[in-house]
């Protein structure tokens, strides 16, 4: 069952931000200011900068498939079942940890207030978060909004009302542990904006998503990033360094410094809000990990329920609930690291899959927005990001590897032979080195990619779409001229119609000394009017070493040919404006050339930008 598309703009932006700001705003400025010093500052921005590398591949990713389960439906889709199930489950194992833990932090700030066990309070909320998920994502989007709102109001009196207090010989000196710890802790603050994979995994649920996932994408990281730089900018400016040298409540010690106690009970309405933000985003978008994994039968299809009444995937949810739950119980320092690992691991499998779905020249690979600077971006961000996870220590390797090898196992004792024969990128690419005989694929990736197409786009199969699924394709690999084609194509109609050959072909001659059928460089679109009441079609050709024109050069390989009766005349216009609509996108020509098939042919057509009634 299909998930409801209820998320816009504002949702996306106030999901992502709310993800981001919690622990990296108010517990790890202390910490990283004693690996950095003052320019803490500079290792906030640079981890914002290498984040946009791999926002700016998600977001091509998400857009091109707005599915529940994100970067697990991308990476499975790219990199294929095995890597996509580990993918999958690590970051469900990821994002739950960090629920768990922006859960301990609403419990350790309530418990400033209220005398109650702080895994009490965790469980309550928890149980409240779920119940804001199971009513709909629309409902847990409200509250995120709201949140946010809260959230990004108290830090900005915080900042306007800290700027008289702030003393400039707090900045001195300013790199007290030199260059190089700028970039050590540019990795140690690195997990701050982890929160921007959420999106991708409620990607099903957005309006627009070719519009409001990269933009709502973008507009989050780059105000997050202003305000992390200015809140911590501040904050550095109202504390001695050894106060503010591994403190937890760094925010918190600089507001009592310019706004006194009331400053501090602000702060941790604030945090308290930071971290509900996130752990009602953690549960929303962790959830659609298992729902994936089981729309994909690699899970078991309980976890692809959908509730009736309000569109949720309920059992996921309760599932994730649960695992957060128990992980309350564990000691989550180290898991956390280990999640941040796991983000890290995921981001670079992300870019892997835009580089191979890319290369691998899938016809109907067709995201609403592309990285850019191909492939150079791509590159940096891989590099980037192994330096960064050489900063991550030596036991968050280890175990995040240990989890990557349990995935893997559980791909090789449940997954392989339900994923048997899924298709994905890298098979194109290896089929492209291989003989034609021996192919490895079997077009299933290209055909559930034109329908997330259909879904994405709210595709609507007007009369031209019915006309191009009913036409009949050519695709002539030899020389052939003008004449010979429409020779060709009036045995064809003359088959059909039960009418002489001779009348189309004396039509499509006498059409052709009128007026030119060329409409682009290397298309033709001729047309003809038969006596025949009620009748429509078109005859497709490629023709890959071009059509020979009025005896000039083989420059033509598209042809569209529209035979039409009179009462079905402004069917055929409308059919020859669609096409030329089609034709003017970019790259067109280059995907005419390069597709496979006859299918593959009118899928480029069908998916083709035009303007739709």
């Amino acid at each position: 069952m299909k998930l409801k598309k209820e998320l816009k703009l504002i949702d996306v932006f106030c999901i992502a931000t709310g993800a981001m700001i919690s622990s990296g705003l108010f517990i790890l400025p202390g910490l990283a200011h004693a690996k950095a010093g003052p320019a803490v500052v500079l290792s906030y921005f640079l981890a914002g900068l290498l984040a946009l590398i791999g926002v700016l591949n998600i977001a091509e990713l998400a857009t091109a498939m707005p599915k529940a389960g994100g970067d697990y439906f991308f990476i499975t889709r790219g990199l294929g079942p095995a890597i996509g199930i580990v993918a999958g489950m690590l970051s469900w194992f990821s994002l739950s940890l960090k629920s768990a833990f922006a859960l301990v932090g609403i419990a350790a700030f309530v418990r400033i207030l209220f005398e109650f066990n702080m895994q009490v309070i965790a469980i309550f909320f928890c149980l409240v978060f779920l119940a804001v998920n199971l009513f709909g994502v629309k409902s847990a989007s409200r509250m995120q909004i709201g949140l946010v709102i809260g959230l990004l109001a108290i830090i900005f009196i915080y900042i306007a009302w800290s700027v008289p207090y702030m003393r400039v010989q707090r900045f001195g000196p300013f790199m007290p542990e030199g260059i190089f710890s700028i970039f050590s802790t540019a990795g140690f603050v690195f997990v701050s904006y982890g929160g921007l994979l959420k999106i991708s995994s409620v990607a099903e649920e957005v309006k627009d998503p070719g519009r409001n996932i990269p933009l709502g994408l973008i507009l989050s990281l780059a105000v997050t990033t202003i305000i992390y730089g200015v809140a911590v900018f501040t904050t550095v400016g109202l504390l001695e360094p050894s106060e503010l040298d591994n403190s937890l409540t760094p925010l918190s010690d600089g507001a009592n410094v310019s706004m006194g106690f009331t400053g501090v009970i602000l702060l941790s309405i604030a945090a308290i809000l930071a971290f509900v933000s996130t752990a009602n985003a953690g549960i929303m978008s962790a959830s659609r990990y298992p729902f994936a994994l089981s729309r994909d039968r690699l899970y078991p299809q309980l976890f692809s329920r959908v509730h009736k009444k309000y569109k949720t995937p309920y059992i996921s949810i309760l599932a994730t609930g649960l695992f957060i739950i128990i992980f309350l119980f564990l000691e989550l320092d180290l898991l956390v690291k280990v999640a941040s690992t796991i983000l890290i691991l995921t981001y670079i499998l992300s870019i892997l899959s835009v580089i191979i779905l890319r290369k691998s020249r899938i016809q109907n690979y067709r995201p609403g927005f592309r990285a850019p600077l191909f492939p150079w971006l791509q590159i940096l961000g891989i590099v980037g990001f192994i330096f960064i996870l050489t900063e991550m220590g030596r036991n968050a390797i280890i175990i995040s590897s240990a989890l990557v090898a349990a995935g893997i196992l559980i791909y090789i004792f449940y997954g392989r032979r339900k994923a048997k024969g899924k298709d994905h990128a890298l098979l194109y690419i290896l089929d492209g080195i291989t003989p034609k005989r021996l192919s490895l694929t079997s077009g299933e990736l290209e055909k559930e990619l034109k329908m997330i197409i259909y879904e994405r786009d709210n595709i609507v199969k007007d009369d031209f779409h019915r006309a191009i699924l009913e036409s009949t394709v050519l695709d002539i690999d030899e020389d052939i001229d003008i004449l010979s084609l429409y020779q060709e194509a009036s045995g064809i109609l003359s088959e059909e119609l039960d009418m002489d050959e001779e009348y189309f072909y004396a039509k499509f001659e006498k059409r052709e000394k009128e007026s030119s059928p060329v409409i682009a460089r290397n298309i033709i679109i001729p047309n003809i009017i038969i006596d025949r009441k009620g009748y429509f079609k078109i005859l497709i050709a490629r023709c890959s070493k071009g059509i020979k024109f009025r005896g000039e050069g083989s420059e033509i390989f598209a042809a569209f040919l529209l035979v039409s009766s009179r009462d079905r005349r402004n069917l055929m216009l409308r059919t020859h404006t669609c096409i030329s609509q089609i034709i003017a996108e970019t790259g067109f020509m280059e995907m005419w050339m390069r597709a496979k098939d006859k299918k593959g042919l009118k899928d480029i057509i069908l998916l083709g930008e035009r303007k739709r009634d």
